[in-house]
């Protein structure tokens, strides 16, 4: 073994925690999700850098299509392939990674499909920044395993109805202060 794989094990913790227990879709649909995002948003930016950055997509109407629309186009598509058909691999992968991209386009523009105004470059479009740390944060314990209620276990069903209950009162309540 190399001196720079003993310093960077990727492979070997690929395999111990990803590839052992069955989660390399999520691997795979987490790691589309934060290459498009960072894609995209490398896009978006040089398009506003320079002009001749490809960048944009306009009908002959001159109405602009946002990139959330194609990332939702994707989500469903691969949604609705990935839950009614019974794929194997490679192409439930293949369709793991089509959903993670369109949900790093759809996050991208966060800020616009919750404001319906486009605040991509404003204060307020930090938002879609802070979407995608909190989906990727989820992402990743998905992909390592986390699982905070046996969710094997007969009170399971009781423990997540209950935790998701007061999750909502303590959020309703934060949000009529």
């Amino acid at each position: 073994m190399s001196r720079m794989a003993s310093l960077f094990p990727i492979g070997h913790i690929y395999d111990l925690v990803v590839a052992d227990d069955g989660r390399q879709r999520a691997f795979v649909c987490l790691a589309a999700l934060l290459i498009a995002f960072f894609l995209i948003r490398t896009s978006a930016r040089m398009t506003r850098a320079f002009t001749w950055w490809p960048g944009g997509v306009e009908t002959g109407s001159g109405l602009h299509l946002h990139h959330f629309v194609w990332g939702i186009f994707l989500m469903l598509g691969s949604g609705f392939v990935g839950i009614g058909l019974h794929l194997h691999e490679p192409w439930s992968g293949i369709v793991a990674g089509i959903f993670g991209t369109g949900a790093g386009l759809t996050l991208d523009e966060f800020a616009l499909w919750t404001r319906m105004e486009d605040v991509y470059w404003s204060e307020q479009g930090r938002s879609s920044l802070e979407a995608v740390a909190i989906v990727g944060t989820v992402g990743l314990l998905v992909v390592i395993g986390v699982r905070p209620f046996d969710l094997d276990g007969p009170a399971s069903a009781v423990t997540v109805s209950v935790t998701i209950g007061l999750s909502l009162l303590v959020s309703v309540v934060a949000f009529l202060k």
